[in-house]
């Protein structure tokens, strides 16, 4: 094989490792954070490789030394990762918290009450 094959080949594998990956990370994400989660596959899937680059690169940032995903340490790290990514999106999409007149109150998780509408 010349180089450009060789190179071709690596990245091709460095990709579906991530997809992978991030596929697994993602799912013990949503397994891990009670309640319904808006998304399907996609979603999973870029919560997953999202929280990995977040966890690894975080981890890497503040400890000075480079862990790779696909280590129990990275592993631990990239689901932390993808748990703050379903976290910070529940809350800004009004999953976790509601606003009323007078104050901001904590749902149920899983448990969205709808308001019925009657007329008066």
């Amino acid at each position: 094989m010349d180089q450009a094959a060789t190179t071709i080949a690596h990245w091709m594998n460095d990709i579906l490792t991530w997809i992978g990956f991030g596929t697994i990370v993602g799912l013990v994400a949503k397994g891990i954070m009670p309640g319904r989660d808006p998304g399907g596959s996609l979603a999973t899937l870029l919560t997953g490789i999202g929280g990995t680059i977040i966890g690894c690169g975080t981890f890497s940032f503040f400890s000075g030394s480079r862990v790779t995903p696909i280590s129990p340490a990275g592993a631990l790290v990239a689901i932390g990762g993808a748990v703050t990514i379903l976290l910070f999106y529940k809350m800004l999409a009004g999953y976790l918290f509601e606003e009323g007149e007078t104050s901001l109150s904590l749902h149920k998780l899983g448990r969205r009450r709808r308001q019925s509408r009657r007329a008066a």
